[in-house]
């Protein structure tokens, strides 16, 4: 007890400076270079100590505060759906080593060479489709800077044109589904995964495009930014190439929709299909979807028909890079929202989907087998630690009071509605300039998410009403974007950091970030579409 007593100067009644003395505390850690899950951690009993003093926080073992953060800790540690996010860094890593990727690249330049600005286009477009098979932010920016960087650079590219279009685009698994930050912020708020994944795809989709446009009116006015390759005697140009593309499409539509088929008849046969009341019918499975998928069918043979083998044969050539990603993604998202497996298993199937493509491919070694191991136990360690610390600090700042106080000091500000979700976005771009998008989602989350959802809904946005149920959702789509931002924001976006380790030398951290300039303004425009025009998320629930 006596020692206890030396302790008992720490006690802090007031929650107002026990939050200031909390904010200090985090900053003045990172400073110094703690990790912050360690940082998050040595807070949270900081916390304990100082609300409840030291002869309550350290009472009884196994009761008393103390025991409410192990309890945090434990439900989150124990949460089924976290076992997804090794999973998928498991296959990020199994797709960065194989030549699944180089592929992909190669065959998606083949049809864009001759369109201007069509290298760092193809970089953009290979960003969307690596983010739909992983949901993964670093791998992506490493793999773009050593594929696409060095090819943009000799090409005579613009340094900051290629350099922005590498790391905005290849931080877009933050917002595509299966996004990470997606399924780390339904574990926290307890939101449907599934629903925050259906939301996330118009945004997520509408802020490529935006990269895309921008490329596409940037380099038009300014054909200097982007130089076209020589041109290629031999290489289908204009009606033939799009015939070939056409051809490309329409034979691997039969391969994908004679599977279709297939599975529809073993659910009739099987009488998996029935209509039940109250039971969401199997997507595509349904004797009401045999007639179309036949027709569908029907109508891609026609087309093989009518284009010729030949041009068909060469457009799968030109293309065929393409299908291994397909296939990835097909199992991951088809597997999601066709009702066959949840998060979790879904990441399992495309790991052993990766493994299995890789093997067929003679590309899969034990050498790769055995690094994206170590990859995958580097990064799932790094987020589990942030994860514990996180949970920890978060469940002993709401033990001793800290939402509610937060929540009343929000509400006597007496600000509109949009005035405080404003308040939040500046909170959330401010606190992602310095610390991971984990401890944000852990920390912040449960204090702000009760806030809006008693906001009056009809004052959320500008145009349209957004539906009271999808107000969660439409808050994590909205955080996802603005961790979007967060990824390229000095003075520690990681995306910089990540293209560094690979780029040339004489390519400075000064000059990635000049670069990024133009793509932030875009997120923060697409930003803005979410809070002006909530409902977008709403079109595919």
């Amino acid at each position: 007890m006596e020692f206890l007593e030396l302790f008992s100067w720490m006690k802090v009644d007031d929650i107002a400076t026990l939050s200031i003395l909390l904010l200090l505390g985090m900053f003045a850690l990172l400073a110094i270079g703690m990790p912050l899950g360690f940082a998050s951690a040595f807070l949270a009993v900081a916390v304990i100590i100082m609300k409840f003093g030291p002869e309550m926080a350290f009472g009884r073992f196994g009761s008393g505060p103390l025991s409410v953060l192990a309890q945090a800790v434990y439900r989150q540690m124990t949460n089924y759906v976290l076992i997804s996010v090794p999973l998928f860094i498991f296959m990020a890593s199994l797709l960065e080593r194989s030549g699944i990727a180089r592929d992909m690249y190669n065959s998606l330049n083949k049809w864009l060479s001759r369109t201007r600005g069509g290298i760092a286009i193809v970089t953009s477009i290979m960003a969307v489709i690596m983010a739909a098979m992983s949901g993964i932010i670093g791998g992506e920016v490493v793999l773009l800077g050593l594929i696409a960087l060095p090819q943009m650079l000799r090409l005579g590219y613009n340094q900051n044109l290629a350099i922005g279009t590498i790391c905005a685009s290849g931080s877009l698994g933050t917002m595509i589904p299966p996004s990470i930050v997606l399924i780390f912020y339904g574990l926290v708020t307890e939101t449907s995964i599934k629903a925050l994944f259906t939301a996330s795809f118009l945004p997520g989709f509408m802020l490529a495009s935006f990269f895309i446009l921008y490329i596409v009116i940037r380099t038009n006015m300014n054909p200097s930014l982007a130089p076209l390759p020589e041109e290629d005697p031999d290489a289908p140009k204009g009606k033939e190439k799009f015939l070939m593309f056409v051809g490309f499409l329409s034979r691997f539509g039969l391969w994908a929709l004679g599977v279709l088929i297939l599975r529809n008849l073993f659910f009739t046969f099987t009488g998996q299909n029935t209509v039940q009341e109250g039971v969401d019918p199997i997507a595509l499975g349904m004797v009401s979807d045999l007639p179309w998928l036949i027709g569908a069918m029907v109508l891609a043979g026609v087309l093989v028909f009518l284009i010729g083998k030949e041009r068909v044969n060469t457009g799968w050539e030109m293309g065929k890079g393409l299908i291994a990603p397909i296939i990835v993604i097909g199992v991951v998202l088809g597997s999601i929202y066709m009702g066959i497996t949840g998060i979790t298993e879904a990441a399992g199937m495309g790991v052993v989907a990766v493994f299995t493509i890789g093997l067929i491919r003679r590309e899969m070694t034990f050498e790769i087998v055995w690094d994206s191991l170590m990859r995958t136990l580097k990064s799932t360690g790094t987020i589990i630690w942030v994860t514990i610390g996180a949970a920890a600090l978060a469940a002993a700042y709401t033990l001793a009071g800290g939402p509610t106080y937060v929540a009343n000091m929000i509400v006597a500000a007496e600000l509109p509605t949009m005035g405080i979700i404003l308040v939040m976005m500046l909170i959330f771009l401010i606190m992602g300039m310095f610390m991971d998008w984990v401890g944000i989602v852990l920390l912040i989350m449960p204090v702000f998410l009760p806030i809006v959802l008693k906001l009056p809904v009809q004052e959320i946005g500008i145009f349209g009403e957004l539906n009271p149920r999808h107000v969660a959702i439409w808050f994590g789509v909205v955080f996802c974007m603005n961790m979007q931002v967060s990824f390229l924001s000095p003075p520690f976006g990681p995306a910089a950091f990540y293209l560094k380790s690979v780029a040339p030398p004489h390519i400075s951290l000064t000059a990635i970030f000049r670069g990024f300039l133009p793509f932030i303004v875009l997120q923060l425009l697409a930003l803005s579409v979410l809070l002006i025009w909530p409902p977008i998320i709403s079109i595919f629930l």
